[in-house]
Protein backbone atom coordinates (compact mmCIF):
# COMPACT_ATOMS: atom_id res chain seq x y z
CA UNK A 1 0.00 0.00 0.00
CA UNK A 2 1.40 3.49 -1.02
CA UNK A 3 2.44 5.50 1.83
CA UNK A 4 -0.24 8.35 1.15
CA UNK A 5 -3.27 5.88 1.40
CA UNK A 6 -2.00 4.74 4.72
CA UNK A 7 -1.90 8.47 5.61
CA UNK A 8 -5.19 9.34 4.41
CA UNK A 9 -6.90 6.15 6.16
CA UNK A 10 -5.09 6.21 9.13
CA UNK A 11 -5.94 10.03 9.26
CA UNK A 12 -9.32 9.67 8.69
CA UNK A 13 -9.62 7.20 11.71
CA UNK A 14 -8.63 9.21 14.22
CA UNK A 15 -10.78 12.22 13.46
CA UNK A 16 -12.86 10.82 16.58
CA UNK A 17 -10.15 11.13 18.93
CA UNK A 18 -10.44 14.62 20.84
CA UNK A 19 -7.66 16.42 20.92
CA UNK A 20 -7.03 19.82 22.33
CA UNK A 21 -9.24 21.32 19.42
CA UNK A 22 -10.10 20.04 15.87
CA UNK A 23 -11.86 20.83 12.79
CA UNK A 24 -14.37 18.79 11.46
CA UNK A 25 -15.13 21.33 8.62
CA UNK A 26 -14.20 19.39 4.86
CA UNK A 27 -14.04 22.29 2.27
CA UNK A 28 -12.11 21.32 -0.78
CA UNK A 29 -9.86 23.36 -2.91
CA UNK A 30 -11.57 26.40 -4.89
CA UNK A 31 -9.89 28.24 -7.31
CA UNK A 32 -8.93 31.39 -6.42
CA UNK A 33 -9.34 30.48 -3.20
CA UNK A 34 -6.21 29.76 -0.46
CA UNK A 35 -6.54 27.01 2.05
CA UNK A 36 -8.01 23.35 1.77
CA UNK A 37 -9.63 21.66 4.90
CA UNK A 38 -11.04 18.21 2.90
CA UNK A 39 -10.83 15.38 4.73
CA UNK A 40 -9.24 13.64 2.23
CA UNK A 41 -5.86 15.10 3.33
CA UNK A 42 -3.80 14.16 6.34
CA UNK A 43 -5.97 14.85 9.01
CA UNK A 44 -4.84 17.86 11.46
CA UNK A 45 -5.37 18.98 14.89
CA UNK A 46 -4.65 22.49 17.01
CA UNK A 47 -2.85 22.09 20.30
CA UNK A 48 -1.53 25.34 22.15
CA UNK A 49 2.02 26.52 23.29
CA UNK A 50 2.61 27.82 26.96
CA UNK A 51 2.46 31.23 25.74
CA UNK A 52 -0.54 30.84 23.91
CA UNK A 53 0.30 29.99 20.17
CA UNK A 54 -1.60 27.94 18.43
CA UNK A 55 0.22 24.59 17.05
CA UNK A 56 -0.54 22.56 14.19
CA UNK A 57 -0.40 18.86 15.23
CA UNK A 58 -0.27 15.97 12.51
CA UNK A 59 -3.05 13.65 14.03
CA UNK A 60 -3.20 9.79 12.82
CA UNK A 61 -3.30 6.50 14.41
CA UNK A 62 -0.09 3.80 14.52
CA UNK A 63 -2.85 1.69 12.78
CA UNK A 64 -6.15 0.85 13.34
CA UNK A 65 -6.31 -2.44 12.91
CA UNK A 66 -7.82 -3.62 16.84
CA UNK A 67 -8.42 -6.61 18.73
CA UNK A 68 -11.01 -4.94 20.69
CA UNK A 69 -14.51 -4.75 19.64
CA UNK A 70 -15.88 -1.38 21.35
CA UNK A 71 -19.10 -1.13 19.66
CA UNK A 72 -19.01 2.69 19.55
CA UNK A 73 -15.62 2.40 17.86
CA UNK A 74 -15.49 2.98 14.38
CA UNK A 75 -12.07 1.03 14.59
CA UNK A 76 -13.34 -2.31 16.35
CA UNK A 77 -12.34 -5.46 14.67
CA UNK A 78 -15.61 -6.69 13.71
CA UNK A 79 -16.32 -3.62 11.67
CA UNK A 80 -15.62 -4.24 7.73
CA UNK A 81 -13.10 -1.06 6.98
CA UNK A 82 -10.06 -1.52 5.22
CA UNK A 83 -6.81 -1.97 7.34
CA UNK A 84 -3.54 -0.80 7.62
CA UNK A 85 -0.48 0.27 9.70
CA UNK A 86 2.81 2.45 9.74
CA UNK A 87 5.96 1.22 10.33
CA UNK A 88 7.87 3.00 12.67
CA UNK A 89 9.96 3.98 10.23
CA UNK A 90 7.35 5.28 7.81
CA UNK A 91 5.95 7.11 10.42
CA UNK A 92 9.02 9.11 11.63
CA UNK A 93 9.63 10.15 8.23
CA UNK A 94 6.18 11.19 7.28
CA UNK A 95 6.38 13.25 10.33
CA UNK A 96 9.73 14.73 10.03
CA UNK A 97 8.69 15.26 6.23
CA UNK A 98 5.65 17.55 7.06
CA UNK A 99 7.87 19.21 9.34
CA UNK A 100 10.41 20.46 7.27
CA UNK A 101 7.80 21.40 4.72
CA UNK A 102 6.14 23.86 7.85
CA UNK A 103 3.00 21.93 7.44
CA UNK A 104 2.52 20.83 11.32
CA UNK A 105 4.93 21.45 14.12
CA UNK A 106 4.25 18.64 15.97
CA UNK A 107 2.60 14.94 16.13
CA UNK A 108 -0.40 13.76 17.71
CA UNK A 109 -0.24 9.71 17.83
CA UNK A 110 -2.44 7.54 18.80
CA UNK A 111 -3.54 3.75 17.83
CA UNK A 112 -5.67 0.55 17.74
CA UNK A 113 -4.75 -2.22 19.03
CA UNK A 114 -2.20 -4.55 17.09
CA UNK A 115 -1.64 -8.15 18.59
CA UNK A 116 -1.52 -6.47 22.36
CA UNK A 117 -1.41 -3.29 24.09
CA UNK A 118 2.58 -4.09 24.79
CA UNK A 119 3.66 -4.70 21.06
CA UNK A 120 1.64 -1.74 20.13
CA UNK A 121 3.20 0.57 22.30
CA UNK A 122 6.73 -0.80 21.27
CA UNK A 123 6.08 0.06 17.83
CA UNK A 124 4.68 3.73 19.01
CA UNK A 125 8.22 3.79 20.83
CA UNK A 126 10.78 3.12 17.78
CA UNK A 127 8.57 5.44 16.01
CA UNK A 128 8.99 8.15 18.29
CA UNK A 129 12.89 7.01 19.03
CA UNK A 130 13.82 7.36 15.06
CA UNK A 131 12.34 10.82 15.73
CA UNK A 132 13.94 11.81 18.50
CA UNK A 133 17.39 10.56 18.09
CA UNK A 134 17.83 9.84 14.25
CA UNK A 135 16.16 13.24 12.71
CA UNK A 136 16.61 14.96 16.38
CA UNK A 137 12.64 16.07 16.44
CA UNK A 138 12.43 18.73 19.42
CA UNK A 139 8.84 19.57 18.60
CA UNK A 140 5.87 18.75 20.66
CA UNK A 141 4.63 14.95 20.48
CA UNK A 142 1.56 13.56 22.44
CA UNK A 143 1.64 10.13 22.63
CA UNK A 144 -1.51 7.90 23.83
CA UNK A 145 -0.88 5.54 26.13
CA UNK A 146 -3.05 2.11 25.65
CA UNK A 147 -4.34 0.50 28.81
CA UNK A 148 -3.08 -2.58 29.63
CA UNK A 149 0.22 -1.70 28.52
CA UNK A 150 3.21 -2.99 30.98
CA UNK A 151 4.82 -0.20 33.42
CA UNK A 152 8.44 -0.20 31.75
CA UNK A 153 6.78 0.74 28.58
CA UNK A 154 4.50 3.37 29.57
CA UNK A 155 7.97 4.80 30.77
CA UNK A 156 9.69 4.42 27.87
CA UNK A 157 6.85 6.54 26.07
CA UNK A 158 6.52 9.03 28.56
CA UNK A 159 10.56 10.12 28.52
CA UNK A 160 9.60 10.57 24.56
CA UNK A 161 6.52 12.45 24.56
CA UNK A 162 5.96 16.02 25.73
CA UNK A 163 1.93 15.01 27.00
CA UNK A 164 0.39 11.55 27.63
CA UNK A 165 -2.96 10.72 27.91
CA UNK A 166 -5.49 7.53 28.46
CA UNK A 167 -9.13 7.82 27.19
CA UNK A 168 -11.11 6.64 29.85
CA UNK A 169 -13.84 7.33 26.89
CA UNK A 170 -16.91 5.73 29.26
CA UNK A 171 -18.14 7.46 31.99
CA UNK A 172 -19.08 4.15 34.12
CA UNK A 173 -17.87 0.76 34.83
CA UNK A 174 -21.38 -0.31 33.11
CA UNK A 175 -20.79 1.40 30.37
CA UNK A 176 -17.83 0.10 29.68
CA UNK A 177 -19.03 -3.48 30.79
CA UNK A 178 -22.25 -3.11 28.00
CA UNK A 179 -20.20 -1.12 24.92
CA UNK A 180 -16.50 -1.94 25.67
CA UNK A 181 -16.49 -5.51 27.22
CA UNK A 182 -12.29 -6.20 26.28
CA UNK A 183 -10.80 -3.51 28.57
CA UNK A 184 -11.72 -2.99 32.41
CA UNK A 185 -11.87 0.32 34.62
CA UNK A 186 -8.20 -0.60 36.51
CA UNK A 187 -6.49 -1.18 32.95
CA UNK A 188 -7.38 2.37 32.32
CA UNK A 189 -6.63 4.03 36.09
CA UNK A 190 -3.59 1.90 36.11
CA UNK A 191 -1.06 3.56 33.37
CA UNK A 192 -3.23 6.70 34.71
CA UNK A 193 -1.68 6.87 38.11
CA UNK A 194 1.67 5.59 36.65
CA UNK A 195 1.57 8.66 34.63
CA UNK A 196 1.00 10.98 37.22
CA UNK A 197 3.37 9.49 39.69
CA UNK A 198 6.56 9.09 37.23
CA UNK A 199 5.50 12.92 36.59
CA UNK A 200 5.66 13.99 39.72
CA UNK A 201 9.45 11.75 39.95
CA UNK A 202 10.98 13.64 36.96
CA UNK A 203 9.79 17.00 38.59
CA UNK A 204 11.84 16.00 41.76
CA UNK A 205 14.50 15.00 39.99
CA UNK A 206 14.76 18.04 37.78
CA UNK A 207 15.20 20.32 41.30
CA UNK A 208 18.78 18.23 42.17
CA UNK A 209 19.87 18.07 38.58
CA UNK A 210 19.12 20.21 35.97
CA UNK A 211 19.80 17.96 33.00
CA UNK A 212 17.53 15.12 34.10
CA UNK A 213 15.54 13.39 32.01
CA UNK A 214 12.30 15.14 32.03
CA UNK A 215 8.68 12.69 31.75
CA UNK A 216 5.55 13.87 29.88
CA UNK A 217 6.84 17.55 31.12
CA UNK A 218 3.18 18.59 29.55
CA UNK A 219 0.96 16.62 31.68
CA UNK A 220 -1.94 14.30 30.86
CA UNK A 221 -5.05 14.55 29.53
CA UNK A 222 -8.11 11.75 28.82
CA UNK A 223 -11.23 12.01 26.73
CA UNK A 224 -15.07 11.24 27.72
CA UNK A 225 -17.10 10.41 24.92
CA UNK A 226 -20.72 12.32 25.76
CA UNK A 227 -23.86 10.63 24.89
CA UNK A 228 -22.97 7.13 23.88
CA UNK A 229 -24.51 6.20 27.08
CA UNK A 230 -27.38 6.78 29.58
CA UNK A 231 -25.02 8.49 32.14
CA UNK A 232 -26.13 12.03 33.62
CA UNK A 233 -24.25 15.15 33.55
CA UNK A 234 -24.06 14.69 37.69
CA UNK A 235 -21.98 11.90 37.03
CA UNK A 236 -19.53 12.92 34.16
CA UNK A 237 -18.68 16.00 36.36
CA UNK A 238 -18.01 14.36 39.65
CA UNK A 239 -16.24 11.75 37.72
CA UNK A 240 -13.80 14.99 36.01
CA UNK A 241 -13.18 16.37 39.52
CA UNK A 242 -12.36 12.84 40.77
CA UNK A 243 -9.59 12.58 37.83
CA UNK A 244 -8.38 16.37 38.74
CA UNK A 245 -8.14 15.41 41.96
CA UNK A 246 -6.58 11.54 41.76
CA UNK A 247 -4.63 12.01 39.11
CA UNK A 248 -3.64 15.44 38.33
CA UNK A 249 -5.10 15.71 35.13
CA UNK A 250 -4.46 18.84 32.78
CA UNK A 251 -7.87 18.59 30.84
CA UNK A 252 -10.56 15.88 30.34
CA UNK A 253 -12.14 16.68 27.17
CA UNK A 254 -15.46 15.64 26.10
CA UNK A 255 -16.80 13.94 22.76
CA UNK A 256 -20.37 14.34 21.54
CA UNK A 257 -20.93 10.84 20.40
CA UNK A 258 -21.18 10.59 16.71
CA UNK A 259 -23.43 7.54 15.30
CA UNK A 260 -21.08 5.70 12.78
CA UNK A 261 -22.18 1.94 13.47
CA UNK A 262 -25.44 0.61 14.03
CA UNK A 263 -26.11 -1.05 17.25
CA UNK A 264 -28.86 -1.95 19.53
CA UNK A 265 -27.01 -0.83 22.55
CA UNK A 266 -26.15 2.70 21.28
CA UNK A 267 -28.40 5.72 19.74
CA UNK A 268 -29.40 5.16 16.17
CA UNK A 269 -27.18 6.39 13.22
CA UNK A 270 -29.96 9.72 12.64
CA UNK A 271 -29.08 10.92 16.16
CA UNK A 272 -27.79 14.28 16.17
CA UNK A 273 -24.31 14.43 18.03
CA UNK A 274 -25.13 16.06 21.83
CA UNK A 275 -22.93 19.60 20.78
CA UNK A 276 -24.98 21.32 23.58
CA UNK A 277 -24.71 19.29 25.90
CA UNK A 278 -20.65 18.75 25.65
CA UNK A 279 -20.55 22.80 25.46
CA UNK A 280 -22.16 22.77 29.20
CA UNK A 281 -19.82 20.33 30.41
CA UNK A 282 -17.09 22.37 28.90
CA UNK A 283 -18.14 25.36 31.15
CA UNK A 284 -18.71 23.74 33.84
CA UNK A 285 -15.00 21.70 33.86
CA UNK A 286 -13.96 25.33 33.72
CA UNK A 287 -15.66 26.32 36.51
CA UNK A 288 -14.12 23.28 38.37
CA UNK A 289 -10.69 24.39 37.32
CA UNK A 290 -10.83 28.20 37.66
CA UNK A 291 -13.78 29.49 39.36
CA UNK A 292 -13.57 26.91 42.78
CA UNK A 293 -16.79 25.38 42.26
CA UNK A 294 -16.85 22.09 43.20
CA UNK A 295 -19.38 19.12 41.18
CA UNK A 296 -21.78 18.81 43.58
CA UNK A 297 -22.37 23.01 43.70
CA UNK A 298 -23.34 22.63 40.53
CA UNK A 299 -25.65 19.40 39.82
CA UNK A 300 -27.77 17.27 42.38
CA UNK A 301 -29.87 14.26 42.64
CA UNK A 302 -32.84 16.69 41.57
CA UNK A 303 -31.24 18.45 38.97
CA UNK A 304 -28.52 15.38 37.54
CA UNK A 305 -28.36 17.47 34.04
CA UNK A 306 -26.82 20.84 33.02
CA UNK A 307 -30.16 24.39 31.83
CA UNK A 308 -29.69 24.04 28.20
CA UNK A 309 -30.50 27.45 28.31
CA UNK A 310 -28.31 29.19 31.01
CA UNK A 311 -24.95 28.40 31.45
CA UNK A 312 -23.55 26.62 34.76
CA UNK A 313 -22.68 29.59 36.34
CA UNK A 314 -25.97 31.68 35.71
CA UNK A 315 -27.94 28.59 36.90
CA UNK A 316 -26.31 28.31 40.13
CA UNK A 317 -26.55 32.22 40.77
CA UNK A 318 -30.38 31.67 39.68
CA UNK A 319 -30.63 29.04 42.18
CA UNK A 320 -28.84 30.96 44.88
CA UNK A 321 -30.33 34.31 44.27
CA UNK A 322 -30.50 35.06 47.99
CA UNK A 323 -27.34 35.15 47.89
CA UNK A 324 -26.81 38.31 45.96
CA UNK A 325 -26.80 41.19 45.64
CA UNK A 326 -22.96 41.07 47.25
CA UNK A 327 -20.70 44.17 47.36
CA UNK A 328 -17.62 44.09 45.30
CA UNK A 329 -16.00 46.72 47.85
CA UNK A 330 -15.94 43.99 50.31
CA UNK A 331 -17.04 40.38 48.83
CA UNK A 332 -14.46 37.60 49.23
CA UNK A 333 -12.61 36.60 46.38
CA UNK A 334 -14.81 33.17 46.46
CA UNK A 335 -17.68 35.11 46.14
CA UNK A 336 -16.68 37.62 43.77
CA UNK A 337 -15.88 34.14 41.42
CA UNK A 338 -19.46 33.51 41.37
CA UNK A 339 -21.08 36.65 40.29
CA UNK A 340 -22.46 36.23 36.80
CA UNK A 341 -20.45 38.24 34.53
CA UNK A 342 -17.24 38.48 36.64
CA UNK A 343 -14.14 36.16 35.14
CA UNK A 344 -11.00 35.01 37.42
CA UNK A 345 -9.09 37.99 35.57
CA UNK A 346 -11.89 40.46 36.52
CA UNK A 347 -12.11 39.46 40.04
CA UNK A 348 -8.55 39.56 40.58
CA UNK A 349 -8.46 43.08 39.50
CA UNK A 350 -11.46 44.28 41.71
CA UNK A 351 -9.32 42.10 44.41
CA UNK A 352 -6.28 44.42 44.05
CA UNK A 353 -7.89 47.94 42.72
CA UNK A 354 -10.17 48.15 45.73
CA UNK A 355 -7.39 48.01 48.50
CA UNK A 356 -6.72 51.56 47.20
CA UNK A 357 -10.20 53.12 46.85
CA UNK A 358 -14.02 52.18 46.46
CA UNK A 359 -14.89 51.24 42.70
CA UNK A 360 -17.61 51.85 40.91
CA UNK A 361 -19.32 50.95 38.12
CA UNK A 362 -17.14 53.31 35.29
CA UNK A 363 -13.83 51.38 37.19
CA UNK A 364 -15.79 47.86 37.05
CA UNK A 365 -16.76 48.33 33.32
CA UNK A 366 -12.62 49.25 32.24
CA UNK A 367 -11.59 45.45 34.52
CA UNK A 368 -13.78 43.59 32.20
CA UNK A 369 -17.01 42.93 34.13
CA UNK A 370 -19.69 42.28 32.25
CA UNK A 371 -22.17 44.77 33.41
CA UNK A 372 -25.34 43.58 31.47
CA UNK A 373 -24.98 40.17 33.65
CA UNK A 374 -23.66 41.56 36.97
CA UNK A 375 -25.63 44.28 37.52
CA UNK A 376 -28.68 42.13 39.12
CA UNK A 377 -26.04 40.73 41.53
CA UNK A 378 -23.60 43.43 43.41
CA UNK A 379 -23.46 46.46 44.90
CA UNK A 380 -20.36 48.93 44.45
CA UNK A 381 -19.86 52.62 45.05
CA UNK A 382 -23.04 54.67 43.67
CA UNK A 383 -24.71 51.64 42.88
CA UNK A 384 -27.43 49.74 45.13
CA UNK A 385 -27.83 47.26 42.45
CA UNK A 386 -30.09 46.85 39.53
CA UNK A 387 -33.89 46.62 40.48
CA UNK A 388 -35.69 44.52 37.59
CA UNK A 389 -38.98 45.33 39.35
CA UNK A 390 -41.48 43.41 40.60
CA UNK A 391 -43.35 40.11 39.07
CA UNK A 392 -42.99 38.11 35.79
CA UNK A 393 -41.97 41.73 34.58
CA UNK A 394 -38.60 41.86 36.63
CA UNK A 395 -38.18 37.81 36.61
CA UNK A 396 -38.28 38.27 32.69
CA UNK A 397 -35.48 40.94 32.71
CA UNK A 398 -33.13 39.23 34.54
CA UNK A 399 -33.87 36.03 32.10
CA UNK A 400 -32.92 37.85 29.18
CA UNK A 401 -29.73 39.54 30.38
CA UNK A 402 -28.66 35.86 31.92
CA UNK A 403 -29.85 33.44 28.63
CA UNK A 404 -27.18 31.72 26.88
CA UNK A 405 -27.14 33.69 23.23
CA UNK A 406 -25.32 30.94 21.82
CA UNK A 407 -28.09 28.67 21.59
CA UNK A 408 -30.51 30.91 19.43
CA UNK A 409 -27.91 32.19 17.28
CA UNK A 410 -27.34 31.28 13.57
CA UNK A 411 -28.55 33.07 10.64
CA UNK A 412 -31.95 32.45 8.04
CA UNK A 413 -29.82 29.53 6.46
CA UNK A 414 -27.43 27.86 9.35
CA UNK A 415 -28.80 27.27 12.49
CA UNK A 416 -26.48 27.51 15.56
CA UNK A 417 -24.46 24.23 16.01
CA UNK A 418 -25.90 24.71 19.71
CA UNK A 419 -29.86 25.42 18.85
CA UNK A 420 -31.72 22.97 21.27
CA UNK A 421 -34.36 20.11 19.77
CA UNK A 422 -37.45 22.51 19.91
CA UNK A 423 -35.75 24.92 17.31
CA UNK A 424 -34.84 21.75 14.81
CA UNK A 425 -38.31 20.34 15.00
CA UNK A 426 -40.22 23.61 14.17
CA UNK A 427 -37.73 24.04 11.28
CA UNK A 428 -38.96 20.44 9.97
CA UNK A 429 -42.51 21.89 10.46
CA UNK A 430 -41.93 24.39 8.19
CA UNK A 431 -41.22 27.49 9.89
CA UNK A 432 -38.38 29.90 9.13
CA UNK A 433 -35.05 29.29 11.01
CA UNK A 434 -35.14 32.59 12.26
CA UNK A 435 -38.84 32.19 13.42
CA UNK A 436 -38.67 28.85 14.85
CA UNK A 437 -35.34 31.13 17.27
CA UNK A 438 -37.44 33.96 18.43
CA UNK A 439 -40.41 31.89 19.29
CA UNK A 440 -38.66 28.92 21.38
CA UNK A 441 -36.08 31.79 22.91
CA UNK A 442 -39.42 33.07 24.21
CA UNK A 443 -40.42 29.84 25.11
CA UNK A 444 -37.40 29.47 27.42
CA UNK A 445 -37.57 33.00 29.29
CA UNK A 446 -41.07 32.43 29.55
CA UNK A 447 -40.29 29.17 31.08
CA UNK A 448 -37.11 30.36 33.04
CA UNK A 449 -38.71 33.40 34.39
CA UNK A 450 -41.29 31.13 36.30
CA UNK A 451 -38.72 29.35 37.98
CA UNK A 452 -36.73 32.74 39.29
Amino acid sequence: MELLEKLTILSDAAKYDAACTSSGVKRSFQPGKIGNTSSSIAGCCHSFSADGRCITLLKVLMTNCCVYDCKYCVNRRSNDVQRTAFTPRELAELTIGFYRRNYIEGLFLSSGVLRNADYTTEQMIRALRILRQDYGFNGYIHAKAIPGTSPELVQQLGLLADRMSVNIELPSQQGLQTLAPDKSREAILRPMGLIRDKAFESRQELVKYKHAPRFAPAGQSTQLIVGATQDNDRHILRLTEALYQKYRLKRVFYSAYVPVVENSLLPSLDTKPPLLREHRLYQADWLLRFYEFKAEELLDRDNPNFNPYLDPKCNWAVQHYGLFPVDVNRAPFEMLLRVPGIGPKSARRIWHARKQAALGLDELKRMGVVLKRAQYFITCRGFAGAHPGRGSAGRERITRALIDPNVFSGGVEQLSMFSPPAVDRLVEQGVPPRTAQKMVREEAVQCLARAL
